[in-house]
């Protein structure tokens, strides 16, 4: 059985066909611990990058508690997934539902040399890019109070390495209510932000790149697939995917 819940209730009561569909927590290689991120660290100088390849844990950790400081966050937390956290959310939750996010739409542009790539070959990830008219589907993850902690510590570890986005508090749709959820969006002035390429230039990249947590043409494939699961239609990841398969 999938344990992505400590908390004793049933999180997927809204969704119960996505049971057995996430990594659980603790196998998810993307559950950044201290020891884990010292790993990431040594992979990543071993491969000639620079030891300022990522954020100050310090720094980091400050941004943090300046965003779960908002009194939106002094209960539960939901979290917006929309990327990779779609099927390796790696935190523990007590609720997951379907949403909603006006005015973004995903995009494969944000240039990592860690995870699914490396310096020598860059892969791509994906953010949100504001896009008037625009709505982005994906999933809300509920975070128990007495776990935020935590679960938000180890988020922050896993997308806030290098700042490439920017956590904003913002309001998501779901079948059940709206929800005022952390969203991961694009810090679209970070250096590592390739704003400019055609779908046949992110194809070729995902591709061809891989790192420690597996090949970036993985990434693109886990989501299709979770996308599909969900019902949930994306022309741009779908035009994507059939790109990178044919290469």
């Amino acid at each position: 059985m999938t344990n992505t819940n400590l908390s004793g209730n049933d999180p997927f009561v809204h969704l119960p066909h996505l049971r057995g569909r996430f990594i659980p927590p603790l196998q998810s290689k993307a559950r950044v611990t201290p020891e884990v991120l010292a790993q990431w660290d040594q992979r990543v100088f071993a491969l000639g990058g620079d030891p300022s390849w990522r954020l100050p844990d310090e720094e980091r950790e400050a941004a943090r508690r300046i965003v779960m400081a908002d009194e939106r966050h002094a209960g539960d937390v939901w979290v917006f997934a929309y990327g990779s956290l779609m099927w390796d959310p790696a935190i523990y939750f007590s609720e997951v539902r379907l949403a909603e996010l006006a005015g973004y739409q995903r995009c494969f542009n944000y240039q990592v040399i860690a995870g699914r790539g490396t310096p020598e070959q860059p892969g791509l990830v994906l953010s949100l890019m504001p896009e008037r008219g625009r709505c982005c589907r994906g999933l809300a993850f509920r975070i128990p109070k007495e776990q935020v902690q935590e679960e938000t510590t180890l988020l922050w570890r896993r997308e806030m390495l290098r700042g490439g986005y920017a956590p904003e508090t913002l309001a998501l749709d779901t079948p059940q209510g709206v929800v005022q959820a952390i969203v991961f969006v694009a810090h679209a002035a970070n250096a590592a932000y390739m704003n400019d390429l055609s779908l046949d230039e992110t194809a070729q990249i995902v591709a061809a790149a891989a790192g420690h947590l597996g090949t970036n043409r993985d990434y693109l494939v886990q989501l299709a697939a979770q996308l599909q699961a969900l019902d949930i239609g994306d022309s741009y990841i779908e035009n994507l995917h059939q790109a990178v398969a044919g290469l």
